[in-house]
């Protein structure tokens, strides 16, 4: 039985013309061998198998060839060429700084530079990984690169040059390999498949040129891992398949399905996905990669950017006619938030849900929901037309509306909506009453309840009318502040005495009991400190102006909440802007955690044994 080589190895090029995807530099080297222009040392670098080590290989094989051809390349057939191809050639050395990178092993290597070529006029060492060098090994190294023997030229390979000396660096000549297209991937498997008689279908062969991410090697080796699935013929199905990948045909669908609003089928689809074993994170990743790349294809200048086969790209340039813009945006957007938020998340598969679910609303045309993207000024437009066809049936039954004079409107009621009304409609009966009780209102002074202190039984319930602003509350809305200030405390008669400590924690509760629409007060008035600074008098600091006024606002419901809390009637609160020396920057996480690293050794000590970091 013949023995087998893998493809990579059975495939690896051996002259310049033969390496795939980096004509650019194959072209420098061949000039510099045809025109005898050799630097004394070469720094190859570049991602994983994209022919760094094959490059060197060929290269060193080319400078010691005795009779090179007019191209730069080796010719194969003199002694020198004869015995590189046979492995026993004592002029090329290669070292694997992997496992020989101490000082030591330098030496050795620096003592094999004094000994001239046998054959040949260099010789040259072939220095693999060489970031794995350790720092007194590159020392060692420097003097030797800088100003090596007459008949000494160095290529260094590597796959991460910024862990390279710049000292190293700068006594080179610089070589960036590229990563491989998947073009030329697909262009090399199909030359290798044609080599071994095996039948093949071309999508297949892009899902390996994807799989492989821009390294040749790679994607030799998946190749023979879908050859011997295949078993002759390697088809898209069998390939996707063996190697566990997503078809793409999903991402196309979810996509075609968001576009109708489907929801249910991308719900039933998301189920499928799951259940083969599929991860959600990684469906979002692929779908955003998916839609970036859709976006891609609507524009021909951006077209070459796809990294896909031409059947690929027509589907893309398909779908991309019929998706918006804006929904292409949109959808990176929400996809990208859930990507960042899914590592935190303790329930992933509801978040990849509602991610899938708002990107199937984005082109809804009527939804009020938020997630869908639609802007406050069209969710308020939607309510305002559900009240007013809600008054028109209202009308209808209590006939046309009556103009009366002001003595003769009926007296106010309660709850009465104020509705906006356009200029080219007339109000009805309804409407009209309204806003003569909004009259009367203005007029009548304005008492406000305990009910108005912070606390969640006391919160406003929220009609239909108070949507949006009407002229009844820019009237009303200096009257309903001076009415604030003057809450009144229920609680007169309790005097019960308190500590700084008890005032922090209703504080505190307060703060978290405020409603949702002051949410941003409440987290600046946690991070200030309420002081006694008499019996009953308690004095606030605040930071500066803007939030001074806004406390001064409510500075009647802070005093009404924290009497009954404290079951004190008698306090007073007083209100002052912070001095300068007075004001302290809010730290942020870090900051606080590295106080309380120097003021506690042993929180140090114990991040250091478990190797901690701050998230």
């Amino acid at each position: 039985m013949e023995e087998y080589i893998v493809s990579a190895r059975k495939y690896r090029p051996m002259t310049f013309d033969s390496v795939v995807g980096q004509s650019a530099l194959t072209t420098t080297l061949k000039n510099a061998v045809r025109s005898g222009k050799l630097a004394h040392a070469y720094l190859f670098c570049g991602p994983r198998g994209v022919g760094k080590t094959t490059c060197a290989r060929i290269f060193a094989k080319a400078i010691n060839c005795l009779t090179p051809t007019d191209e730069g390349e080796a010719c194969n057939h003199c002694e020198s060429c004869q015995a590189f191809n046979e492995q026993r050639s004592y002029n090329i050395f290669e070292l694997d700084a992997a496992s020989n990178n101490s000082v030591e092993n330098i030496k050795s290597l620096m003592e094999l530079t004094r000994i001239p070529p046998q054959v040949g006029r260099y010789k040259v060492f072939i220095i693999d990984e060489v970031h794995m060098l350790s720092t007194q090994a590159f020392n060692a190294f420097l003097k030797t690169l800088e100003e090596p023997p007459a008949h000494v030229i160095f290529i260094l390979a590597t796959t991460e040059k910024h862990k390279i000396l710049p000292t190293i660096i700068s006594r080179c000549q610089i070589y960036d390999f590229e990563r491989m297209s998947v073009e030329n991937t697909i262009a090399h498997l199909k030359h290798v498949a044609e080599q071994e008689g095996i039948q093949y279908e071309e999508e297949a062969l892009a899902v390996i040129a994807e799989k492989a991410d821009g390294g040749m090697r790679d994607a030799l080796s998946i190749f023979d891992q879908a050859v011997s699935f295949c078993q002759g013929t390697i088809t898209y199905q069998k390939v996707i398949e063996d190697l566990n990948v997503l078809d793409a045909d999903n991402y196309f669908r979810i996509v075609d399905l968001a576009l109708e609003n489907k929801v249910a089928d991308i719900m039933v689809l998301l189920n499928q996905i799951i259940g083969r074993g599929f991860d959600g994170g990684h469906l979002i990743n692929g779908l955003a990669a998916h839609v970036r790349n859709v976006l891609m294809a609507k524009d021909a200048q951006t077209l070459p950017l796809l990294e896909v086969s031409r059947q690929q790209r027509e589907r893309y340039q398909q779908q991309a006619q019929k998706a918006p813009t804006p929904f292409l945006y949109k959808a990176l957007k929400i996809m990208n938030q859930c990507d960042q938020g899914y590592r935190q998340s303790s329930n992933k598969r509801l978040l990849v849900e509602l991610t899938l679910i708002q990107v199937a609303q984005l082109t809804q045309p009527d939804d009020a929901d938020a997630s869908a993207g639609r802007s406050p000024k069209r969710l308020k437009s939607l309510f305002r037309k559900l009240l007013n066809n809600a008054q028109q049936p209202k009308a209808s039954q209590q006939g046309a509306a009556v103009e009366r004079r002001p003595a003769e409107r009926p007296a106010p009621k309660a709850d009465a909506p104020a509705v906006p009304v356009t200029s080219h409609q007339r109000p009805s009966a309804p409407v009209a009453a309204d806003r003569a009780a909004s009259t009367a209102a203005d007029e009548a002074p304005v008492a406000t309840p305990v009910a108005s202190t912070f606390s969640p039984s006391a919160a406003p319930r929220l009609k239909l009318g108070e949507l949006g602003i009407t002229f009844q509350r820019l009237r009303q809305g200096e009257r309903q502040k001076a009415a604030e200030a003057d809450v009144e405390i229920t609680n007169k008669e309790e005097k019960t005495a308190f500590t700084e400590e008890t005032l922090l924690n209703a504080w505190i509760a307060m703060c978290n009991r405020m409603p949702q629409k002051m949410v941003a007060m409440a987290q600046r008035m946690k991070n200030m400190r309420p002081s006694l600074i008499g019996d009953d008098c308690i004095e606030v600091v605040v930071d500066n102006d803007l939030l001074l006024t806004q406390m001064q606002d409510i500075k009647g419901r802070i005093r009404a909440t924290l009497a009954k809390d404290l079951h004190n009637g008698q306090i007073q609160i007083s209100l002052r802007k912070a001095e300068a020396e007075e004001v302290k920057p809010i730290l942020s996480k870090r900051e606080i955690f590295d106080d309380i690293r120097k003021s506690n050794p042993a929180v140090e000590k114990l991040r250091t044994l478990l190797d901690l970091q701050l998230t």
